[in-house]
């Protein structure tokens, strides 16, 4: 029997990337797969129809806003009846903005993305999370890497805030076996990540790892399948960085 069998995983951002890879991983795994997504319609299907449609669902929702998360888990519910593995990958990829230029609606729109949604997304779903559930939050790298650059200031402060919620949060649900753990990838080759960079500012990123290359999202959605089994049980409240060696200690 496959390892998530009987399972349901909820994942945000799920129609590209490392959310598509996810949410595949998760249903090659045997889990029931909920495929968020806020504008991509086609690519989510296509999700679907490779899990398979008896054990998977498109839903679309922007999980910024409050009224759409919770159609979104009503949805969720009414279709599967829990919530087993919430996954928090949607948000914000901001390369642009150091101190000077960034503006009030700048800071409000990321942190709406990258703060704001995860945490009123784990709120509206933690009544549907069984005991000994599992919840993961999406950060970065960056986060603790010594030579990021001004134009990630407001990026790399959402993800600090997330970092700091997964600790209280652990604590919290952690009361009924429910953990709840933050995923930090290094540079991963997606769509997303290819965006507005040179061929040269990706070779260089690529060259920081000791292996000298950029990660692959199914490396990323290996280590969110493995937290969301039975295995990861006494993993709860800590960053995995997923970056090949790019970031240590």
């Amino acid at each position: 029997m496959p390892r998530l069998s009987g399972k349901v995983a909820l994942v945000t951002g799920a129609s590209r990337g490392i959310g598509r890879a996810t949410a595949l991983a998760l249903g090659k795994d045997g889990a029931s797969v909920v495929v968020n997504y806020i504008s991509s319609s086609a690519a989510a299907e296509e999700v679907v129809t490779e899990i398979g449609s008896d054990r998977a669902l498109a839903i679309q929702a922007d999980v910024s806003k409050r009224d759409d998360i919770a159609r979104l888990i009503q949805e969720t519910i009414d279709r599967f009846g829990k919530i087993d593995i919430l996954v928090l990958n949607a948000g914000l990829l901001w390369q642009k903005g150091d101190l000077a230029s960034i503006s009030e609606e700048d800071f409000d729109a990321l942190f709406a993305a990258n703060v704001k949604g995860p945490l009123l997304t784990v709120q509206a779903a933690a009544p549907h999370i069984p005991d000994g559930g599992r919840v993961m939050l999406f950060s970065t790298s960056l986060a603790a890497f010594s030579m990021v650059t001004p134009n990630y200031l407001l990026y790399t402060a959402s993800k600090g805030a997330i970092e700091q919620m997964t600790r209280v949060l652990a604590k919290d649900l952690g009361r009924r076996g429910v953990t709840v753990n933050t995923i930090a990838p290094g540079p991963i080759g997606t769509d997303a990540y290819f965006v507005g960079k040179t061929e040269q500012m990706v070779q260089m990123q690529s060259n920081i790892a000791p292996a000298g290359r950029l990660g692959k999202p199914e490396e990323v959605a290996n280590v969110v399948s493995f937290l969301a089994g039975e295995e990861s049980s006494w993993v709860n409240g800590q960053t995995v960085r997923i970056n090949g060696g790019m970031t240590v200690g």
